[in-house]
């Protein structure tokens, strides 16, 4: 029998002091060797001696190529379903119920996902088609469940997304919409209702979140007389996260729409009685204005051209502000820069005191972290912001790696970590689990930095695992994580100290307590 682990729990942070066996592999059956030059990236023949000769796995791309190499199937996606992210995103806009045009399973799967991490209720309906359905289309099972939701709900919006079940029989989302309005009576209230095409194939969970929001804009945004108000879109960010940018704004002066704003609809107070749709979530009123605004200020360093951010701007030419996500002193210090532009005020003095106790507390743990080695996996945005705050307190990213594949990965973490870091992080996009446990073993990492779906890796590696982003299954708080400003930055690298200090407490022969 396997001795049992030694494990401790501290915040988001687990020690593993005697890692399990290794994992049977269950891809990539096929001999590297035989492979034909369409199946390498870049058509070319990877050269396994030179490969050895610099460290590598024989099949493996050169360290830092920026994809791993192709199998027939996936062992542990490092990415989420689209239309989970669909569905996130319409939580976040006001008297809104997210409905799924496919299959019972798929609305299942979603909410024990969302409701693990976030550990609130989340209603989301579904179309619940069969295999009769998949034959014959599943439209009358669409207009049935849009009656239903209506009748039951009472909502303002139900935003629609797709499966892959639907997408690949053909239905016509549109024109079954269009038939469906014709059919309701005039006397019955109907509510505004958006339509977004997500199959999981086509994506990941962040491309199906964003082709949600610029649905919507593109929905509801209309034409109006220009005014104050500043557009944000954060992308996802936790409701914590949500929570501060709100009152850095209102410190600001800056009246501000954020879109989705999943803050209270996904982390609320209890209540007495259990809310259908919970109170919450960026207005429908607001939303229709977002054409007049000020300014955007978009999150995200991989979006493409097609963000919601760039449709206000081609659209109703209001300009947009694209940031690294505010994570860190480089980029929070950028975020308020361009607040500073747009108010014609100096930072307040609250946030300036964040600022100057976030050095004071990175002098102090300074000698903890310095050179130390870590893995970073999770959605791109959010492994580059992170990339750059773990450059500047001194943390060496080896590796970063993400389930999707913008194509701007690797120059975006190249670009934040240029001048801080010793040796470039090797980074992959379109990234599985099992090529990243490959690696990391390789690489030695002293820590892990990413969701829940990295515990396995950690165990075996026996390093701390620092649990950030979504979705974080295995621990309480997931929604209640800051990451982002001065703040933000204080709490995460406080993580790390400690979880540096501990494994040194723990592997010394007589510990200490006190420093």
């Amino acid at each position: 029998m396997n001795p049992t682990p030694d494990i401790s729990h501290e915040n988001n942070i687990e020690f593993l002091a005697t890692p399990p066996k290794n994992r049977t592999r269950l891809k990539g059956d096929e001999d590297p060797k035989q492979r034909s030059e369409s199946d390498t990236p870049g058509g070319k023949q990877v050269d396994n001696e030179a490969g050895k000769r610099a460290g590598e796995t024989p099949g493996s791309l050169p360290r830092g190529r920026g994809q791993m190499p192709k199998y027939v199937s996936t062992t542990n996606a490092c990415k989420l379903c689209k239309p989970l992210g669909a569905c996130l995103a319409f939580r976040g806009i006001e008297g809104t119920v997210p409905y799924l045009h496919g299959s019972q399973g798929c609305a299942t799967y979603m909410r024990r996902y969302i409701i693990s991490h976030f550990n609130e209720p989340i209603d989301i309906a579904s179309s619940s088609l069969g295999e009769k359905n998949a034959i014959y289309g599943g439209g009358a099972n669409l207009k049935q469940g849009l009656k239903n939701v209506s009748d039951k709900y009472h909502p303002q919006l139900v935003g629609i997304a797709t499966t892959c079940l639907t997408e690949t029989i053909g239905d016509d989302l549109k024109m079954i919409i269009f038939e469906y309005k014709k059919e309701v009576p005039t006397d019955q209230p109907l509510p505004t209702l958006i339509t977004v095409s997500t199959p999981s194939y086509a994506g990941t969970h962040m491309e199906g979140f964003h082709a949600a929001i610029l649905s919507v804009l593109s929905s509801l945004c209309e034409k109006t007389p220009a005014h104050d108000r500043i557009n944000i879109l954060p992308g996802f960010l936790s409701p914590a996260d949500l929570r501060l940018l709100k009152e850095i704004m209102t410190a600001f002066a800056l009246p501000a729409t954020i879109l989705p704003d999943i803050s209270d609809t996904l982390d609320g107070p209890a209540l007495d009685e259990y809310q259908m749709i919970p109170a919450g979530g960026t207005p429908l009123a607001e939303i229709r204005k977002m054409g007049g605004a000020r300014a955007t200020i978009e999150f995200g360093s991989t979006l493409d051209q097609k963000s919601g951010g760039k449709y206000l701007e081609q659209t109703f030419e209001v300009a947009n502000h694209r940031l690294t996500m505010p994570i860190g002193i480089k980029a929070t210090d950028r975020f308020f820069e361009l607040l500073e532009n747009l108010s014609g005020e100096n930072t307040p003095a609250r946030y300036l005191g964040a600022r100057g106790r976030l050095i004071d507390g990175l002098v102090d743990g300074h000698k903890y972290v310095f050179g130390k080695r870590a893995v970073l996996y999770g959605e791109e945005d959010l492994v580059v912001a992170l990339a750059g705050f773990l450059a500047e307190i001194g943390v060496q990213p080896v590796l970063c790696a993400s389930g999707g594949k913008s194509g701007k990965f690797q120059a975006t973490v190249a670009a934040v970590t240029d001048g801080l870091c010793e040796d470039a992080p090797e980074t992959y996009e379109d990234c599985d689990f099992h090529e990243i446990a490959e690696r990391a073993e390789a690489l030695a990492p002293d820590l892990i930095i990413g969701h829940s779906k990295g515990y396995q890796l950690a165990r075996k590696l026996a390093i701390p695992l620092i649990r950030v982003g979504f979705p974080i299954h295995d621990r309480i708080g997931g929604q209640r994580i800051l990451h982002i400003g001065y703040e933000g930055a204080q709490q995460l690298f406080d993580q790390i100290a400690n979880a540096m200090i501990q494994v040194k407490q723990d592997r010394s022969p007589v510990g200490y307590s006190y420093m």
